[in-house]
């Protein structure tokens, strides 16, 4: 069986990555890690192309698809290294109910990215879910190695209930493996831009009269990139399929695609850095923006061993 796209699937992911290379290039996310609040120009344009919609059901004007449709779309915003939370909105609260609002939550661990920047906070409380205003929940500002995707703790103000919106375990379940399996294709979107930005440097790059990109050694850390990402992009479009069909080894699948999501940014990331050579640990290069990315989502929504044991004990081993 072969896993991918279809092609209304494949011209939709085109699409959001030509808008997302115009609303969201290096530089808007270089001043997202500056900026006091996040620019909400490149998440207006993804809501107008109907990215938010895309899970969201008919009858409440959204598009009435379903995770294949929406998963291409969050790779691409992985692509451009996108500083908003389009995860938790688009494929964690959407399907809730939540609306397309911007949404950060701390489903996917206690560190909630673009907390201050939020519209509604969904958390995880009492073993259910609940939405909180903004003035309904304290903030703790946390560093963070990325620095356009603010972290803080957040929780509920003293009294501050919130809206239920479940208590249902298997719907909990449902939300978080939905966040596992966004924050999979962002990583697999970071490392295809981690690798073509090292592909056109060594191959303009020069030394000895050659391009850089001509030496074996160069060609090895690429290749091995490479096969990385190859070995992760089926599994998340294979996770993205169990996910829309109810497939009973969803659980299992969107933990294997985060694991070698996980391996294919490190792998590409490690390649990246060292073809890049002195001037790609500047931060005036663009590299940093993108590794750092990819360090932040390999822990978010589960880190690589926790998933490595999920994928164990549901194989039996």
């Amino acid at each position: 069986m072969r896993f991918g796209w279809d092609e209304d699937q494949q011209a939709f992911q085109d699409a959001a990555r030509d808008l997302l290379a115009r609303a969201c290039p290096p530089a808007v996310v270089r001043a997202a890690g500056s900026a006091e609040v996040l620019d909400r120009a490149p998440w207006d344009a993804l809501a107008e192309m109907g990215v938010l919609a895309i899970l969201q059901a008919e009858d409440v004007d959204g598009l009435g698809l379903d995770e294949c449709s929406l998963v291409p779309v969050v790779l691409e915003t992985g692509r451009a290294a996108l500083p908003h939370p389009i995860v938790e909105t688009a494929l964690v609260a959407v399907p809730l109910g939540v609306g397309s609002a911007l949404v950060a939550s701390d489903l996917g661990g206690p560190l909630v990215a673009c907390a201050g920047d939020a519209d509604v906070l969904l958390l995880h409380v009492g073993g259910g879910l609940r939405t909180f205003a903004p003035d309904e929940v304290d903030f703790d500002p946390v560093p963070a190695v990325d620095r356009a995707r603010r972290l803080a703790r957040v929780r509920p103000k003293p009294g501050a209930a919130g809206a239920l919106l479940t208590d249902d375990p298997a719907v909990v379940g449902l939300a978080h493996d939905r966040g596992v399996l966004g924050t999979a294709a962002q990583l697999v979107g970071l490392a295809h831009a981690m690798l073509d930005m090292t592909v056109a440097y060594v191959t303009e790059r020069h030394q000895f009269g050659v391009s850089v990109g001509s030496f074996q050694a160069v060609k090895h850390h690429l290749a091995d990139a490479r096969l990385a990402i190859e070995f992760a992009g089926p599994a998340v479009a294979r996770a993205a399929w169990s996910t829309a069909t109810e497939a009973p080894t969803r659980a299992r699948d969107v933990s294997m695609a985060k694991a070698l999501a996980t391996d294919a940014a490190d792998v590409a990331g490690r390649a990246a850095l060292q073809c890049h050579g002195a001037i790609g640990y500047t931060v005036e290069h663009d590299l940093h923006l993108f590794l750092k990315r990819a360090w932040a989502l390999s822990r978010a929504w589960g880190v690589r061993a926790f998933h490595a044991d999920r994928v164990a004990a549901a194989l039996g081993i």
